[in-house]
């Protein structure tokens, strides 16, 4: 009797950290979208609440962090289930980032505002913000329905992602070197461009963490990464 209260108290454990980083994907997937609206809208406003918003996401990665932690000094979980606890404290510090692109989206944003525009750039960054997106989105489902064909999927999925953001990349390069008034607003969005591959590459990083808690390994790293230009700076704001 007292071990399947132990059990039941332990199923509880994990049915709460797992609602906590289901709920941080969601924060994290409106704070995209919102971000993404506030570009081509060019609503500071919007852009303001995206970056006050982040203060959620980290609140609920540190509770995922701190939740787990004591499950693991507590429970001593084993086999699948601590596989399960390190995978969601690897999808949490995933999530996190995500939620650090979008801020870095919105303060860009807001930086750009009332300044020169490069036609049809802000909807195309919206579609590939949406692209992630999706891509967040199925990751977490693959995680929650334990697919590993899905998870497959969406790993292959980033190739598209790499190749969006070049085709972008390629295009803000041709309008500065057309017009060197351009390029202040261009290296704004060039930034929000690498920032949203990011999220991509995120995406990707929890749908491996699907593979590895269903079959024990992590898939080989044998993607090859379709983005030919690294900023040195990607990655340095919060």
């Amino acid at each position: 009797m007292n071990e399947k209260h132990i059990l039941t108290a332990f199923d509880r454990d994990l049915d709460v950290i797992q609602g906590a980083m289901i709920k941080m994907g969601g924060l994290v997937r409106i704070s995209l979208s919102d971000a993404a609206t506030a570009l081509i809208s060019e609503d500071t406003n919007l852009a303001e609440k995206v970056r006050a918003g982040d203060r959620a996401i980290d609140a609920l990665d540190q509770k995922v962090k701190i939740d787990t932690a004591k499950l693991l000094a507590l429970r001593a979980p084993t086999a699948g289930d601590l596989r399960f606890v390190l995978s969601v404290m690897e999808i949490s510090s995933h999530l996190e980032r995500c939620g650090d692109y979008a801020k870095n989206i919105a303060k860009r944003t807001i930086a750009m505002a009332g300044g020169c525009e490069i036609n049809g750039t802000p909807a195309a960054l919206g579609r590939m913000s949406k692209f992630a997106e999706t891509m967040i989105k199925d990751a977490l489902e693959a995680f929650i329905q334990r697919d590993v064909e899905k998870a497959r999927e969406i790993i292959a999925r980033d190739v598209e992602a790499d190749q969006i953001y070049n085709t972008l990349f390629r295009s803000l390069l041709t309008h500065m070197m057309e017009d060197h008034r351009n390029i202040t607003v261009g290296m704004h969005l060039h930034f929000i461009a690498k920032n949203i591959e990011r999220v991509g590459d995120h995406a990707t990083g929890i749908a491996e963490q699907t593979v590895y808690l269903v079959t024990g390994d992590m898939p080989e790293d044998d993607r090859p990464k379709q983005d030919f230009v690294t900023p040195a700076s990607e990655g340095a704001e919060n």
